[in-house]
């Protein structure tokens, strides 16, 4: 201030992106007069009377030429040399031309200060590598290192992808209430806040299912939403507590429909995003091309464990033959969370290559339509890629009796300690009472598959803003690994 320059001004001239200003040099044309360049300074080389810097916008990176006889007289060594530093904000009017050695560069003619950096920038070679420090400020992160920035760039391309192929496909996108009266949809704890005004306890949603399929009674056919969910659980290299999840819903469709469709939808998003359907993914080249794998859930267990659940009904007895294996089953649990656990600890790590499970025991699918042949079973479906849950869908009930008596059920298991047992949701059940025909549901989460868009081991480096523990407790640590109880298409995708 006390030279007159303004730190942080109203406005900024710039004329063109670095990135334009380049493609204006490339095109070759006749009349291309002086332009004007903003960006965050990266890089000054000081040698006498002039100087080199790289100025660097969201779009790219340029070098400027500064000569102190092309500027205002003392302009250079009174305010270029001794006011402006790394990380501070310029914009830089002068011609486009080429250096000695080849380089493209702006050549100064006037320089506005934009805005003063307080803290120095992160240094040049070693960037910012703590992943505690990377993810409590991700600024910083973002700022020391590139690669980061790409990583989000191809998560919004991973998500165009899905819009693009699910709008071709003739779904219609939707939005749907994040604080609802009751929650559903998902086997989850929510997270409760309260409205003031209306003296309501809310939730925030753990899926959008229960809201999606009632569109579907009202007579669309194809809806999909993409936002996020709430989950009030642990965390782990692949669960958050807010997450980024995909749902559609189809009329007229079953769960081998939404799998052929899944398929479809994630080749095309990898040869949007790639250019192919293959990634590599921790070192093990994966491919997306139809068609996936699929083998029963009931079959996956027995490979791998030894167990064929269907010969034990209840969760005495098959625990005990768990035990009898060597496996340590929870004494609390379920015969439905036993039959959960065996896959989340014994089959789903193996899965590295794209696989569909199907036909899910009952006890553990309050949503999901039973299978013709029996009863016990549901056609539902998970899609697992590099060891992880990706998807989970299944053909929907649209039978309001038998979604009641499910409902009645799960509201059984809460009443003898199950916490994320589906609530009875009446309106829901009077939304089916109208009608719905036979539909198909599809819940995926967009962190995981951007893990695997982008060979990161942890969702922390896929979510910008990740929640982390207060900094006044002790380090971060990841939980261990939650099991996946998920009832809907909305579960799994944390």
């Amino acid at each position: 201030m006390e030279a007159g320059i303004e730190p942080y001004p109203a406005r900024a001239r710039r004329t063109h992106t670095i990135a334009q200003a380049r493609a204006l040099y490339e095109s070759g044309a006749d009349s291309q007069g002086p332009v004007s360049v903003a960006g965050r300074l990266k890089r000054i080389r000081i040698m006498g009377k002039m100087s080199f810097a790289d100025l660097e916008d969201g779009t790219g990176q340029i070098q400027i030429l500064v000569r102190r006889d092309s500027l205002p007289e003392g302009w250079y060594n009174d305010i270029w040399k001794k006011l402006i530093d790394l990380g501070d904000f310029i914009s830089v009017t002068g011609p486009l031309v080429v250096t000695k050695t080849g380089e493209l560069s702006v050549e100064a003619q006037s320089i506005q200060f934009l805005s003063k950096a307080l803290k120095p920038m992160p240094d040049k070679w070693h960037g910012v590598r703590d992943r505690e420090t990377r993810y409590r400020r991700r600024y910083v992160d973002l700022l020391a290192n590139p690669e980061v920035r790409e990583v989000f760039r191809r998560r919004a391309a991973i998500v165009r992808a899905l819009r693009e192929y699910l709008d071709r496909e003739g779904f219609l996108e939707v939005e749907t209430p994040i604080l609802q009266p009751i929650y559903g949809g998902a086997a989850a704890r929510p997270f409760v806040t309260h409205h003031n005004q209306l003296h309501q306890d809310l939730y925030l949603r753990i899926s959008f299912e229960l809201y999606l399929k009632r569109l579907i009674v009202g007579g669309f056919d194809r809806v999909y939403e993409i936002g996020r969910d709430f989950r009030n659980e642990g965390v782990s290299f692949k669960h958050n507590p807010e997450f980024t999840q995909l749902e559609f819903y189809e009329a007229y469709a079953d769960y081998n429909g939404v799998m052929k469709r899944t398929e479809e939808m994630l080749a095309y998003v990898a040869q949007q995003v790639t250019g192919g359907t293959q990634i590599t993914w921790q070192g093990k080249t994966i491919d997306l091309k139809p068609p996936w794998r699929r083998i029963s859930l009931r079959q996956a267990i027995l490979d791998a464990t030894g167990i064929d659940y269907e010969a034990f009904p209840d969760a005495a007895s098959l625990a005990q033959e768990m035990r009898r294996l060597g496996h340590e089953p929870d004494p609390k649990s379920s015969w439905g969370k036993l039959v959960d656990s065996l896959l989340a600890r014994h089959v789903e790590p193996e899965l590295i290559q794209p696989t569909f499970l199907i036909d899910y025991p009952r006890d553990i699918s309050p949503l999901a339509k039973a299978t013709p042949d029996d009863p016990r079973q549901v056609e539902r479906f998970e899609g697992f890629i590099g060891g992880m849950e990706i998807c989970n869908a299944f053909s929907e009930i649209n039978d309001p009796i038998d979604q009641w008596q499910r409902f009645v059920d799960e509201n059984y298991r809460a009443r003898h300690g199950d916490d994320e047992a589906h609530p009875i949701d009446e309106d829901y059940i009077e939304a089916l009472s109208y009608g719905m025909p036979p539909t198909g549901g599809f819940g995926m989460g967009i962190d995981r598959l951007t893990m695997l868009f982008t060979d990161k081991d942890t969702i922390r480096e896929v979510i910008l803003f990740p929640h982390l523990r207060s900094i006044k407790e002790e380090p971060e640590k990841e939980e261990p690994e939650a099991e996946s109880s998920a009832t809907s298409p909305g579960e799994g995708a944390a």
